[in-house]
């Protein structure tokens, strides 16, 4: 068995072995991983020979033999960490071992290009394939969403306003507002994608002066090698957006956050009104067994909280100088394997909550009961506010409701016993008044607009 010291001791809970797939999604955490990364310098570093050796700017046996040998099992990591240690950015590492591997023909490797253009490009191309893996997360939530509404359309419940019963809704209703918020998600994915999925190409400033008249032609041919846009000019220093991408993900981890608020709070043992999906001693407590806690929820809530403050500091990453910055770039190197990952981990809990929430009507229905009626005390004055104005009859209702919260009796005892109220509605009309069923609204109407885009 080994040693703690012969073990090597991740630092960030997205590498841990033990909680990497909690926080984090496979696919994403592997896309910005060291090898993730290297593995898209090395494309950038390949495309780049193939389209110089096909316009002629750099011979083409040249470009064969770069290409070839960028393939991530040519490259000895522990060199290049040690390397990027000693010079600063681990492109140049890279391309030094290229040149060795290429021969002769590596000497014309990186032509042309800055550190920076390598690296901003294998970010974007980063950005990019994670945004593949969040796209499918999000069409997960969204259709698992959707099917809650859908089912539950009808299904009456405590609607609540600053944690006090407020009036009655649906769980259709409840779920197709988060509906409606991951396809706003979705449609600002599809906008941004364009205007973030850009090369970026243009030599120690941005001119791309060092290849002279063949600069802007190598930057269109590498954009289309990659499967980029081809910006209108360089952006080394203008790194609107990427912050775009992590601002992004704040907004959908925030929609996550405020889905797993409202589950744990619906999961506390008076209410009870959904659960998380059910797993053999998932969520249990060590010292209390007949606990079942919101675990998925409890883990949206940490990765949305840090990607929040991750984000802010890719807003900091722009204030960059001139047209090669100094410090503010590497923020995001710091930044953006957390970002991607944890919001991609929060989605792929959300997914799994709402894949199989268990939603308990009954408890619903209870809670419904719990004021005996004062949550209906609106659709009462309402109905008194067509008979004696809006102001009067909501004066009247607040004597009404304190008066049935003294004697602990229900909002219909005390209407009918009310002589100001009983003159002006019957019991039936009372009757009809105080059940939430029939104080819903347009709730169902709402629910199938929302759907109805899905």
């Amino acid at each position: 068995m080994k040693s703690v010291t012969e073990v090597t001791m991740p630092t960030s809970a997205i590498d841990s072995l033990v909680f990497r797939d909690i926080f984090g999604e496979p696919r994403v955490r592997a896309i910005w991983s060291d090898e993730g990364r290297t593995r898209r310098y090395l494309e950038v570093e390949a495309a780049l020979s193939q389209v110089q050796g096909a316009i002629g700017v750099i011979p083409r046996a040249a470009a064969a033999a770069i290409s070839r040998v960028c393939r991530i099992e040519n490259i000895d990591m522990d060199k290049l960490a040690q390397e990027t240690t000693a010079i600063g950015y681990p492109v140049l590492p890279l391309v030094h071992q290229l040149q060795e591997l290429a021969g002769d023909g590596g000497n014309w490797c990186h032509w042309g290009a800055t550190t920076q253009d390598i690296t901003d490009s294998t970010t974007i191309l980063q950005i990019k394939a994670s945004f593949e893996v969040i796209e499918e997360l999000l069409g997960r939530t969204i259709t698992a969403a959707a099917a809650l509404a859908r089912e539950h359309r009808d299904l009456p419940m405590v609607g609540r306003s600053n944690l006090q019963q407020g009036v009655p809704i649906t769980f259709g209703f409840k779920m197709a507002r988060m509906v409606a918020s991951l396809l706003r998600h979705r449609e600002r994915l599809a906008e941004l994608r364009p205007r973030v999925e850009v090369v970026e190409f243009g030599g120690a400033c941005g001119t791309l002066a060092s290849l002279g008249h063949d600069g802007m032609r190598v930057q269109e041919k590498l954009a289309e090698e990659l499967g980029l846009a081809k910006p209108d000019i360089a952006w080394h220093t203008e790194h609107d957006r990427i912050a775009e991408a992590a601002c992004f993900l704040g907004l959908v981890t925030g929609t996550l956050a405020k889905f797993a608020t409202d589950v744990k709070t619906m999961m506390m043992t008076e209410v009870g009104e959904v659960s998380e999906p059910f797993v053999p001693n998932r969520g249990s407590s060590s010292t209390m067994p007949q606990k079942r806690n919101p675990m998925s929820c409890c883990y949206i809530t940490a990765c949305a909280a840090s990607v929040r403050q991750s984000v802010a500091a890719l807003l900091d990453a722009m204030a960059s100088d001139h047209e090669r910055g100094t410090g503010p770039w590497e923020i995001e190197w710091i930044q953006l394997p957390p970002i991607f990952t944890l919001a991609s981990g929060a989605l792929a809990q959300a997914a799994f909550v709402l894949e199989g929430l268990e939603v308990h009507g009954d408890r619903m229905s209870s809670n419904l009961g719990v004021t005996k009626g004062l949550i209906m005390s609106e659709a009462v004055m309402m109905a008194l506010a067509r008979k004696m104005g809006r102001g009067q009859a909501h004066d009247l209702l607040y004597r009404v409701c304190r008066q049935a919260l003294r004697q602990d009796t229900s909002l219909a005892e005390v209407l009918r016993a009310d002589p100001d109220i009983s003159t002006q509605l019957s019991a039936n009309e009372i009757a009809e008044l105080t059940d939430p069923v029939r104080y819903l609204g347009s709730a169902g109407i709402a629910v199938d607009q929302v759907l109805s885009r899905v």
